[in-house]
């Protein structure tokens, strides 16, 4: 099977746009300091513009399969991420493919980086998990040629293939379940600000107006934990203390928010009802067990390398977005 991988823009490209020789740009990538300054700005706009990727791998082997997909995932301490990738491996294992993981910390410009390094050592294929990327990001997967798939979202456009499941949906349903309960202030919990809570924002904003109430969002671009879902619970007693429900945008903040209204006597679910999203196991053994959404990571992370693997050897794709199910969990804080 003929491999998809097109011929990479070299240094020779990259010297004949900014005009120098070959040897200036080798002396660039080496340390930029090597060359003056208003040179690096030139050889640096240039491999924007090309997309140029290092090549790790010998010439003789660039243009064959190397059999290693590259993921690149936002965070690394996530357990969303750790069920995906044990997903990812159930299939990358026995079809002989290695995985290369890599993290971003929510950052498009340090996902531009590792795509880069990624791709330098001519891997077959990528699974990204955001849907805004860099323009130089684009550049180079398509100069490289490799197919990607993005996961975590089966709505916003995607590059190519996409695997995921509907935010915006399955929050504006969890909410309506939760005003169908008699709650009537419910507050929406944010962390990280990254793109998929942003959605699950609007999800939960059109149910409230859909029923004629007020919504109210807390949001940080601080990383989720038990701890913030305490100082957001205190905040929003000061501020808001008519609240009876609190919606949180995944497992920790919601678990963190359990935890403090038990610790000072706050009964769920009579006064507040506490419902996160992902649900994981840890919120299932809770007393009262916590109300989630559960999604599919591990079948996500399957699918997604399934899609990616036969496309890799050339087969047809008949479905290129796929939506998956999700699954609501009232749990007892509800």
């Amino acid at each position: 099977m003929s491999s998809n991988k097109k011929r990479r823009p070299g240094l020779q490209e990259i010297a004949n746009l900014v005009g120098i020789s070959k040897m200036t740009v080798s002396r660039f990538l080496r340390d930029p300091k090597l060359v003056s300054e208003s040179l690096q700005l030139q050889i640096s706009s240039a491999i924007d513009k090309l997309g140029y990727i290092p090549n790790k791998a010998p010439d003789m082997l660039s243009n064959a399969k190397s059999h290693a997909i590259g993921v690149v995932f936002p965070s690394l301490t996530n357990q969303v991420f750790a069920d995906i990738l044990k997903g990812i491996e159930m299939v990358s294992d026995v079809q002989g493919y290695q995985t290369m993981i890599t993290h971003t910390g929510y950052n498009a410009d340090k996902e531009e980086l590792r795509v880069r390094s990624l791709l330098s050592y001519n891997i077959d294929g990528l699974i990204l998990t955001e849907r805004i990327h860099n323009p130089a990001t684009l550049k180079m997967i398509e100069i490289s040629g490799v197919p990607v798939v993005e996961i975590m979202d089966s709505v916003s456009p995607c590059i190519d293939m996409a695997v995921g499941f509907d935010n915006f949906t399955a929050t504006k349903n969890m909410i309506h379940r939760m005003i169908n309960k008699g709650r009537r202030h419910i507050v929406y919990f944010s962390a990280r600000q990254d793109q998929r809570s942003i959605i699950r924002q609007q999800g939960y904003e059109k149910a409230m107006q859909e029923a004629g109430l007020m919504p109210k969002t807390l949001a940080t671009k601080e990383a989720s934990s038990y701890d913030l879902g305490a100082r957001f619970l205190h905040q929003i007693l000061k501020e808001y203390p008519c609240v009876d429900g609190i919606f949180s945008t995944n497992d920790d903040l919601a678990l963190g928010v359990l935890l403090e209204c038990q610790r000072i006597g706050i009964e769920i679910p009579k006064q507040i009802a506490i419902v996160g999203f992902h649900g994981h196991k840890i919120g299932q053994y809770m007393n009262p067990k916590l109300a989630s959404i559960h999604t599919p990571r591990i079948e996500m992370g399957k699918i997604a390398t399934e899609l990616l693997l036969k496309r890799i050897n050339g087969e047809n794709i008949a479905e290129k977005v796929i939506d998956l199910p999700v699954e609501y969990l009232d749990g007892e804080s509800l």
